[in-house]
Protein backbone atom coordinates (compact mmCIF):
# COMPACT_ATOMS: atom_id res chain seq x y z
CA UNK A 1 0.00 0.00 0.00
CA UNK A 2 1.02 3.24 -0.44
CA UNK A 3 2.59 5.58 1.92
CA UNK A 4 -0.37 8.16 0.55
CA UNK A 5 -2.59 5.40 0.89
CA UNK A 6 -2.00 4.80 4.43
CA UNK A 7 -2.07 8.27 5.40
CA UNK A 8 -5.55 8.65 3.83
CA UNK A 9 -7.05 5.33 5.95
CA UNK A 10 -5.70 6.62 9.24
CA UNK A 11 -6.57 10.35 8.70
CA UNK A 12 -10.18 8.68 7.92
CA UNK A 13 -9.62 6.48 10.91
CA UNK A 14 -9.16 9.18 12.90
CA UNK A 15 -11.87 11.15 11.82
CA UNK A 16 -14.47 8.31 12.41
CA UNK A 17 -12.76 7.56 15.97
CA UNK A 18 -13.41 11.14 16.96
CA UNK A 19 -16.42 11.35 15.82
CA UNK A 20 -17.61 8.38 17.19
CA UNK A 21 -16.73 8.76 20.64
CA UNK A 22 -17.06 12.44 20.59
CA UNK A 23 -20.83 11.83 19.77
CA UNK A 24 -21.52 8.75 21.89
CA UNK A 25 -23.20 9.16 25.44
CA UNK A 26 -25.49 6.32 25.95
CA UNK A 27 -25.60 3.01 27.56
CA UNK A 28 -23.47 0.44 26.32
CA UNK A 29 -25.07 -2.77 27.19
CA UNK A 30 -22.35 -5.23 26.29
CA UNK A 31 -20.21 -3.34 28.84
CA UNK A 32 -22.13 -1.59 30.98
CA UNK A 33 -20.02 1.45 30.11
CA UNK A 34 -20.77 4.89 28.60
CA UNK A 35 -18.38 6.07 25.99
CA UNK A 36 -16.25 9.07 26.64
CA UNK A 37 -13.13 10.58 26.10
CA UNK A 38 -9.79 9.33 27.95
CA UNK A 39 -8.30 11.25 30.43
CA UNK A 40 -4.92 12.24 30.42
CA UNK A 41 -2.91 13.31 33.03
CA UNK A 42 0.63 14.60 33.82
CA UNK A 43 2.14 11.50 35.86
CA UNK A 44 4.18 14.28 38.48
CA UNK A 45 1.15 16.36 38.48
CA UNK A 46 -1.29 13.14 39.40
CA UNK A 47 1.03 11.35 42.16
CA UNK A 48 1.59 15.15 43.92
CA UNK A 49 -2.12 15.05 44.39
CA UNK A 50 -3.24 14.32 47.93
CA UNK A 51 -4.36 10.54 48.73
CA UNK A 52 -7.20 11.85 50.77
CA UNK A 53 -8.69 13.20 47.14
CA UNK A 54 -8.34 9.90 46.13
CA UNK A 55 -10.05 7.85 48.38
CA UNK A 56 -14.03 8.44 49.07
CA UNK A 57 -16.63 6.68 51.15
CA UNK A 58 -19.25 9.38 49.67
CA UNK A 59 -17.69 11.96 50.68
CA UNK A 60 -16.58 13.25 47.24
CA UNK A 61 -17.17 11.48 43.89
CA UNK A 62 -14.22 10.09 42.45
CA UNK A 63 -16.00 9.95 38.64
CA UNK A 64 -14.70 12.73 36.55
CA UNK A 65 -17.61 12.65 34.25
CA UNK A 66 -20.66 15.16 35.42
CA UNK A 67 -22.77 13.91 38.17
CA UNK A 68 -26.45 15.21 39.11
CA UNK A 69 -27.26 18.47 41.26
CA UNK A 70 -28.96 15.81 43.68
CA UNK A 71 -25.93 13.72 43.59
CA UNK A 72 -23.78 16.22 44.72
CA UNK A 73 -26.12 17.31 47.28
CA UNK A 74 -26.16 13.43 48.67
CA UNK A 75 -22.14 13.67 48.57
CA UNK A 76 -22.42 17.09 50.78
CA UNK A 77 -24.88 15.31 52.89
CA UNK A 78 -22.60 12.24 53.89
CA UNK A 79 -20.06 14.57 54.68
CA UNK A 80 -21.98 16.38 56.99
CA UNK A 81 -22.96 13.38 58.25
CA UNK A 82 -26.50 13.89 57.46
CA UNK A 83 -26.85 10.39 56.89
CA UNK A 84 -31.27 10.84 56.17
CA UNK A 85 -30.62 13.35 53.74
CA UNK A 86 -28.06 11.73 52.12
CA UNK A 87 -30.18 8.48 51.97
CA UNK A 88 -32.65 10.49 50.05
CA UNK A 89 -30.32 12.17 48.30
CA UNK A 90 -28.63 9.60 46.77
CA UNK A 91 -32.28 7.81 46.32
CA UNK A 92 -33.42 9.85 43.73
CA UNK A 93 -29.85 10.32 42.37
CA UNK A 94 -30.47 6.74 41.54
CA UNK A 95 -33.94 7.16 39.76
CA UNK A 96 -32.25 9.50 37.20
CA UNK A 97 -29.01 6.96 36.56
CA UNK A 98 -29.67 3.31 37.87
CA UNK A 99 -26.62 2.55 36.37
CA UNK A 100 -23.90 4.62 38.28
CA UNK A 101 -22.29 2.11 41.12
CA UNK A 102 -20.67 4.99 42.72
CA UNK A 103 -24.25 6.18 44.08
CA UNK A 104 -25.29 2.93 45.30
CA UNK A 105 -22.18 2.59 47.02
CA UNK A 106 -22.69 5.68 48.68
CA UNK A 107 -26.64 4.90 49.47
CA UNK A 108 -25.39 2.16 51.49
CA UNK A 109 -22.69 3.27 53.04
CA UNK A 110 -25.02 5.84 54.14
CA UNK A 111 -27.58 3.62 55.63
CA UNK A 112 -24.79 2.34 57.79
CA UNK A 113 -23.73 5.59 59.04
CA UNK A 114 -21.81 5.79 61.70
CA UNK A 115 -22.71 2.29 63.21
CA UNK A 116 -20.45 -0.69 63.47
CA UNK A 117 -19.39 -2.20 59.82
CA UNK A 118 -16.91 -3.97 58.20
CA UNK A 119 -14.86 -1.88 55.52
CA UNK A 120 -13.34 -2.97 52.65
CA UNK A 121 -11.66 -0.98 49.73
CA UNK A 122 -12.11 -1.06 45.88
CA UNK A 123 -8.84 -0.02 43.87
CA UNK A 124 -10.06 1.63 40.70
CA UNK A 125 -8.20 3.72 37.99
CA UNK A 126 -11.15 6.60 37.86
CA UNK A 127 -8.75 9.14 37.06
CA UNK A 128 -7.01 7.36 33.41
CA UNK A 129 -9.64 4.60 32.63
CA UNK A 130 -13.23 5.59 34.06
CA UNK A 131 -15.37 3.20 32.03
CA UNK A 132 -13.31 0.14 33.37
CA UNK A 133 -13.75 1.29 37.23
CA UNK A 134 -17.55 1.71 36.85
CA UNK A 135 -17.67 -1.64 34.99
CA UNK A 136 -15.85 -2.94 38.21
CA UNK A 137 -17.39 -1.18 40.69
CA UNK A 138 -20.93 -2.14 39.12
CA UNK A 139 -19.66 -5.63 40.72
CA UNK A 140 -18.54 -4.70 43.82
CA UNK A 141 -21.75 -2.55 44.67
CA UNK A 142 -24.13 -5.27 43.54
CA UNK A 143 -22.66 -7.61 46.06
CA UNK A 144 -22.23 -4.99 48.79
CA UNK A 145 -26.26 -4.34 48.01
CA UNK A 146 -26.91 -7.84 48.12
CA UNK A 147 -25.06 -8.35 51.45
CA UNK A 148 -26.51 -5.36 53.21
CA UNK A 149 -30.23 -6.18 52.51
CA UNK A 150 -30.41 -9.91 53.53
CA UNK A 151 -28.59 -10.48 56.67
CA UNK A 152 -25.56 -8.32 55.97
CA UNK A 153 -22.15 -10.41 57.63
CA UNK A 154 -23.51 -12.64 60.66
CA UNK A 155 -25.77 -8.44 61.34
CA UNK A 156 -22.69 -6.25 60.61
CA UNK A 157 -23.64 -4.37 57.30
CA UNK A 158 -20.53 -4.20 54.79
CA UNK A 159 -19.33 -0.18 53.67
CA UNK A 160 -17.10 0.45 50.68
CA UNK A 161 -15.15 2.67 49.91
CA UNK A 162 -13.29 3.51 46.48
CA UNK A 163 -9.67 4.50 45.93
CA UNK A 164 -8.65 6.19 42.49
CA UNK A 165 -5.22 5.13 41.84
CA UNK A 166 -5.06 5.87 38.30
CA UNK A 167 -3.55 2.82 36.86
CA UNK A 168 -0.08 3.97 38.18
CA UNK A 169 1.85 1.69 39.84
CA UNK A 170 3.47 4.16 41.98
CA UNK A 171 0.07 5.57 42.79
CA UNK A 172 -1.07 2.38 43.89
CA UNK A 173 1.74 1.93 45.83
CA UNK A 174 1.06 5.00 47.92
CA UNK A 175 -3.02 3.80 48.37
CA UNK A 176 -1.47 0.68 49.50
CA UNK A 177 0.48 2.28 51.95
CA UNK A 178 -2.34 3.95 53.21
CA UNK A 179 -4.53 1.69 53.73
CA UNK A 180 -2.75 -0.61 55.28
CA UNK A 181 -1.97 1.97 58.06
CA UNK A 182 -6.49 2.19 58.34
CA UNK A 183 -7.15 -0.70 60.80
CA UNK A 184 -10.85 -0.71 59.93
CA UNK A 185 -9.86 -1.60 56.21
CA UNK A 186 -10.10 -5.49 56.07
CA UNK A 187 -9.54 -6.17 51.99
CA UNK A 188 -9.02 -4.71 49.13
CA UNK A 189 -10.88 -5.56 45.46
CA UNK A 190 -7.83 -4.83 42.63
CA UNK A 191 -5.83 -2.98 41.15
CA UNK A 192 -7.23 -3.12 37.54
CA UNK A 193 -3.80 -4.01 35.85
CA UNK A 194 -1.34 -6.51 36.22
CA UNK A 195 1.19 -4.00 36.65
CA UNK A 196 -0.69 -2.13 38.93
CA UNK A 197 -1.40 -4.82 41.48
CA UNK A 198 2.25 -6.63 41.45
CA UNK A 199 3.97 -3.17 42.24
CA UNK A 200 0.84 -2.35 45.14
CA UNK A 201 1.08 -6.27 46.28
CA UNK A 202 4.57 -5.77 47.71
CA UNK A 203 2.91 -3.23 50.18
CA UNK A 204 -0.38 -5.15 50.87
CA UNK A 205 2.23 -7.86 51.60
CA UNK A 206 4.34 -6.64 54.03
CA UNK A 207 1.61 -4.71 55.65
CA UNK A 208 -0.23 -8.46 55.97
CA UNK A 209 -3.78 -6.83 53.94
CA UNK A 210 -5.06 -9.74 51.64
CA UNK A 211 -6.11 -7.98 48.32
CA UNK A 212 -7.99 -9.53 45.30
CA UNK A 213 -7.44 -8.58 41.74
CA UNK A 214 -10.60 -9.13 39.21
CA UNK A 215 -9.28 -8.01 35.96
CA UNK A 216 -5.20 -8.87 36.68
CA UNK A 217 -3.99 -11.84 34.48
CA UNK A 218 -0.41 -11.76 33.87
CA UNK A 219 1.47 -15.37 35.10
CA UNK A 220 3.91 -13.16 37.34
CA UNK A 221 1.23 -12.67 39.89
CA UNK A 222 0.67 -16.87 40.85
CA UNK A 223 2.70 -17.26 43.51
CA UNK A 224 3.63 -14.06 43.68
CA UNK A 225 2.62 -13.25 47.39
CA UNK A 226 0.30 -15.03 49.81
CA UNK A 227 -2.08 -11.83 50.58
CA UNK A 228 -2.50 -11.15 46.27
CA UNK A 229 -5.61 -13.32 44.92
CA UNK A 230 -7.39 -13.02 41.95
CA UNK A 231 -10.68 -13.84 40.69
CA UNK A 232 -9.68 -13.70 36.32
CA UNK A 233 -7.83 -16.73 34.71
CA UNK A 234 -4.28 -16.15 34.10
CA UNK A 235 -3.25 -15.30 30.70
CA UNK A 236 -1.67 -18.87 30.68
CA UNK A 237 -5.65 -19.94 30.12
CA UNK A 238 -6.64 -17.60 27.62
CA UNK A 239 -3.51 -18.17 25.32
CA UNK A 240 -4.42 -21.39 25.22
CA UNK A 241 -7.70 -21.36 24.74
CA UNK A 242 -6.73 -18.95 21.12
CA UNK A 243 -4.47 -21.31 20.20
CA UNK A 244 -6.20 -24.26 20.76
CA UNK A 245 -8.87 -22.29 18.54
CA UNK A 246 -6.45 -21.21 15.83
CA UNK A 247 -5.09 -24.69 15.38
CA UNK A 248 -7.64 -27.28 16.31
CA UNK A 249 -10.72 -25.47 15.08
CA UNK A 250 -9.67 -22.44 12.12
CA UNK A 251 -7.15 -25.35 11.43
CA UNK A 252 -4.28 -22.39 10.51
CA UNK A 253 -1.29 -22.83 11.36
CA UNK A 254 0.74 -19.19 11.17
CA UNK A 255 -0.02 -16.07 13.44
CA UNK A 256 1.62 -13.02 14.36
CA UNK A 257 1.51 -10.68 17.88
CA UNK A 258 0.88 -7.48 18.45
CA UNK A 259 1.80 -6.65 21.90
CA UNK A 260 3.10 -3.89 23.90
CA UNK A 261 6.59 -4.12 25.40
CA UNK A 262 5.78 -1.54 28.08
CA UNK A 263 2.85 -3.88 29.56
CA UNK A 264 3.45 -6.32 31.94
CA UNK A 265 -0.25 -7.73 31.17
CA UNK A 266 0.19 -7.58 26.77
CA UNK A 267 3.75 -9.31 27.59
CA UNK A 268 2.44 -12.14 29.48
CA UNK A 269 -0.20 -12.76 26.89
CA UNK A 270 2.29 -12.41 24.03
CA UNK A 271 4.39 -15.10 25.32
CA UNK A 272 1.60 -17.60 26.76
CA UNK A 273 0.56 -17.19 23.51
CA UNK A 274 3.47 -17.77 21.39
CA UNK A 275 4.26 -20.87 23.97
CA UNK A 276 0.69 -22.24 23.45
CA UNK A 277 0.79 -22.02 19.19
CA UNK A 278 4.49 -24.07 19.30
CA UNK A 279 2.40 -26.69 21.17
CA UNK A 280 -0.29 -27.13 19.25
CA UNK A 281 2.10 -27.34 16.66
CA UNK A 282 1.78 -24.13 14.65
CA UNK A 283 4.04 -20.88 14.80
CA UNK A 284 4.48 -17.00 15.65
CA UNK A 285 6.16 -15.63 12.78
CA UNK A 286 6.44 -11.96 14.08
CA UNK A 287 5.86 -9.85 17.06
CA UNK A 288 5.57 -6.35 16.76
CA UNK A 289 5.26 -4.00 19.12
CA UNK A 290 2.60 -1.51 19.47
CA UNK A 291 4.38 1.09 21.85
CA UNK A 292 7.35 1.44 19.29
CA UNK A 293 7.21 5.13 18.24
CA UNK A 294 8.19 4.11 14.63
CA UNK A 295 5.12 1.80 14.72
CA UNK A 296 2.73 1.21 11.37
CA UNK A 297 -0.78 -0.85 10.83
CA UNK A 298 -0.06 -0.74 6.87
CA UNK A 299 3.51 -1.73 7.26
CA UNK A 300 3.29 -4.46 9.92
CA UNK A 301 0.40 -6.27 8.44
CA UNK A 302 1.64 -5.96 4.84
CA UNK A 303 5.00 -7.71 6.61
CA UNK A 304 2.74 -10.42 8.19
CA UNK A 305 0.87 -11.00 5.07
CA UNK A 306 4.79 -11.66 2.87
CA UNK A 307 5.72 -13.95 6.14
CA UNK A 308 2.50 -15.84 5.26
CA UNK A 309 0.77 -15.28 8.07
CA UNK A 310 -3.12 -16.28 8.74
CA UNK A 311 -3.89 -15.05 11.83
CA UNK A 312 -3.53 -11.54 13.45
CA UNK A 313 -3.33 -11.89 17.33
CA UNK A 314 -3.74 -8.76 19.22
CA UNK A 315 -2.59 -8.45 22.58
CA UNK A 316 -2.84 -5.16 22.90
CA UNK A 317 -3.71 -3.10 26.42
CA UNK A 318 -5.57 -0.16 26.94
CA UNK A 319 -3.09 2.28 26.02
CA UNK A 320 -2.42 0.79 22.72
CA UNK A 321 -5.95 0.09 21.89
CA UNK A 322 -6.32 3.03 19.44
CA UNK A 323 -3.08 1.25 17.22
CA UNK A 324 -4.59 -2.48 17.62
CA UNK A 325 -8.13 -0.78 15.84
CA UNK A 326 -5.77 0.80 13.62
CA UNK A 327 -4.06 -2.54 12.42
CA UNK A 328 -7.74 -4.30 12.42
CA UNK A 329 -9.10 -1.60 9.56
CA UNK A 330 -5.58 -1.82 7.62
CA UNK A 331 -6.13 -5.53 7.99
CA UNK A 332 -9.51 -5.20 5.67
CA UNK A 333 -10.73 -8.74 7.38
CA UNK A 334 -7.87 -10.23 4.98
CA UNK A 335 -6.58 -12.33 7.94
CA UNK A 336 -8.24 -13.92 10.92
CA UNK A 337 -8.42 -11.60 14.26
CA UNK A 338 -7.97 -13.23 17.60
CA UNK A 339 -7.29 -10.85 20.89
CA UNK A 340 -7.07 -10.57 24.85
CA UNK A 341 -10.06 -9.45 26.89
CA UNK A 342 -8.55 -5.91 27.02
CA UNK A 343 -10.19 -5.36 23.50
CA UNK A 344 -13.40 -6.36 25.12
CA UNK A 345 -14.81 -2.80 24.63
CA UNK A 346 -17.53 -0.67 23.66
CA UNK A 347 -14.61 1.19 21.36
CA UNK A 348 -13.93 -1.75 19.38
CA UNK A 349 -17.44 -2.22 18.15
CA UNK A 350 -17.50 1.35 17.92
CA UNK A 351 -14.45 1.83 15.71
CA UNK A 352 -13.93 -1.50 14.51
CA UNK A 353 -17.31 -2.07 13.07
CA UNK A 354 -17.59 -4.08 10.06
CA UNK A 355 -13.86 -4.75 9.67
CA UNK A 356 -14.19 -6.31 13.15
CA UNK A 357 -16.64 -8.78 12.57
CA UNK A 358 -15.72 -12.77 13.09
CA UNK A 359 -13.09 -11.18 15.49
CA UNK A 360 -12.85 -13.91 18.59
CA UNK A 361 -11.10 -12.97 21.95
CA UNK A 362 -10.96 -14.72 25.34
CA UNK A 363 -12.61 -13.37 28.20
CA UNK A 364 -13.22 -14.45 31.68
CA UNK A 365 -16.63 -14.15 31.22
CA UNK A 366 -19.92 -13.66 29.14
CA UNK A 367 -23.32 -12.92 30.55
CA UNK A 368 -25.04 -15.09 27.98
CA UNK A 369 -22.11 -17.95 28.77
CA UNK A 370 -23.47 -18.51 32.20
CA UNK A 371 -27.27 -19.88 31.58
CA UNK A 372 -27.88 -22.02 35.27
CA UNK A 373 -26.33 -18.38 36.93
CA UNK A 374 -28.79 -16.35 38.33
CA UNK A 375 -26.33 -13.37 38.28
CA UNK A 376 -27.44 -11.92 35.03
CA UNK A 377 -31.06 -12.02 35.58
CA UNK A 378 -29.78 -9.81 39.02
CA UNK A 379 -27.72 -7.43 37.03
CA UNK A 380 -29.53 -6.85 34.38
CA UNK A 381 -32.49 -5.72 37.11
CA UNK A 382 -30.00 -4.09 38.71
CA UNK A 383 -28.36 -2.24 36.40
CA UNK A 384 -31.19 -2.07 33.40
CA UNK A 385 -28.74 -3.59 30.91
CA UNK A 386 -25.71 -6.39 30.44
CA UNK A 387 -23.00 -6.04 32.63
CA UNK A 388 -19.17 -7.11 31.37
CA UNK A 389 -16.79 -9.63 32.80
CA UNK A 390 -15.21 -6.95 35.09
CA UNK A 391 -18.42 -6.48 36.58
CA UNK A 392 -18.78 -10.14 36.98
CA UNK A 393 -15.51 -10.67 38.61
CA UNK A 394 -15.64 -8.23 40.50
CA UNK A 395 -18.60 -9.33 42.12
CA UNK A 396 -16.83 -12.61 42.91
CA UNK A 397 -14.02 -10.44 44.54
CA UNK A 398 -16.40 -8.92 46.81
CA UNK A 399 -18.62 -12.57 47.31
CA UNK A 400 -15.19 -14.37 48.24
CA UNK A 401 -14.39 -11.42 50.96
CA UNK A 402 -17.61 -11.33 52.29
CA UNK A 403 -17.41 -15.14 52.74
CA UNK A 404 -14.26 -14.94 54.72
CA UNK A 405 -15.30 -12.05 56.77
CA UNK A 406 -18.34 -14.38 57.64
CA UNK A 407 -15.65 -17.14 59.30
CA UNK A 408 -13.42 -14.46 60.65
CA UNK A 409 -13.84 -10.61 60.05
CA UNK A 410 -9.99 -9.87 60.90
CA UNK A 411 -7.30 -8.97 58.14
CA UNK A 412 -5.48 -12.30 59.22
CA UNK A 413 -8.56 -13.96 59.47
CA UNK A 414 -9.76 -13.39 55.85
CA UNK A 415 -6.52 -13.97 54.61
CA UNK A 416 -6.51 -17.55 56.49
CA UNK A 417 -10.15 -18.55 55.25
CA UNK A 418 -9.17 -17.86 51.38
CA UNK A 419 -5.87 -19.89 51.37
CA UNK A 420 -8.09 -23.13 53.59
CA UNK A 421 -9.01 -25.95 51.30
CA UNK A 422 -11.90 -26.02 52.77
CA UNK A 423 -12.84 -22.02 51.16
CA UNK A 424 -15.68 -22.21 48.72
CA UNK A 425 -18.41 -20.01 47.77
CA UNK A 426 -20.66 -19.33 44.33
CA UNK A 427 -20.43 -15.87 42.39
CA UNK A 428 -21.23 -15.05 38.91
CA UNK A 429 -19.24 -17.36 37.15
CA UNK A 430 -19.43 -20.72 39.59
CA UNK A 431 -17.74 -21.60 42.12
CA UNK A 432 -15.15 -19.65 43.77
CA UNK A 433 -11.69 -20.91 45.21
CA UNK A 434 -8.78 -20.04 45.25
CA UNK A 435 -5.39 -22.22 44.95
CA UNK A 436 -1.99 -21.79 46.82
CA UNK A 437 -0.75 -19.81 43.99
CA UNK A 438 -3.54 -17.01 44.69
CA UNK A 439 -5.22 -17.88 41.45
CA UNK A 440 -8.69 -19.08 40.72
CA UNK A 441 -8.80 -22.21 38.34
CA UNK A 442 -11.41 -21.12 35.96
CA UNK A 443 -11.78 -21.65 32.34
CA UNK A 444 -12.40 -18.59 29.64
CA UNK A 445 -14.78 -18.12 27.39
CA UNK A 446 -13.89 -17.07 23.86
CA UNK A 447 -16.18 -14.71 22.46
CA UNK A 448 -16.93 -13.63 18.47
CA UNK A 449 -17.66 -9.92 16.76
CA UNK A 450 -21.11 -10.36 15.06
CA UNK A 451 -23.90 -8.42 13.54
CA UNK A 452 -26.19 -7.64 16.21
CA UNK A 453 -28.72 -4.76 17.83
CA UNK A 454 -27.93 -5.44 21.63
CA UNK A 455 -24.76 -2.59 21.94
CA UNK A 456 -26.71 0.03 19.79
CA UNK A 457 -23.34 -0.06 17.88
CA UNK A 458 -24.40 -2.21 14.77
CA UNK A 459 -22.68 -4.99 16.62
CA UNK A 460 -22.23 -7.42 19.64
CA UNK A 461 -20.22 -9.56 21.85
CA UNK A 462 -21.64 -13.30 21.44
CA UNK A 463 -20.34 -16.27 23.06
CA UNK A 464 -18.56 -18.83 20.56
CA UNK A 465 -20.77 -22.06 20.77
Amino acid sequence: MSQKNETKILALTLLFTVGIVSGSVWWFTNNGVKISNSITQNPETASNRSLQDRISFGEKSLNPGDISPVKKEGVQAIAAKSYDKAIANFTDALKLNRNDPETLIFLNNARIGSSKSYTIMASVPFGTDPNASLEILRGIAQAQNEINTSGRVKGVPLRVGIANDDDNPEISKQIASNLVSNSEVLAVVGPNTSDSTLAAGTIYTSGELVAISPTSTSVKISNFSRYVFRTVPSDFMAARSLANYMVKTLQKKNAVVFFNSQSNYSQSLKSEFVSSVSLEGGQVSSEFDLSQVGFSAVKSVEQATKQGAEVLMLAANTETLDKALQVIQINQKKLTLLAGDDVYTAKTLEIGREQAVGMVLAVPWHIDGAPKSNFPQKSRQLWGGDVSWRSALSYDATVALIEALKRNPTRSGVQQALLSSEFSTTGASGTIRFLASGDRNAPVQLVKIVPGSRSRTGYDFEPVR
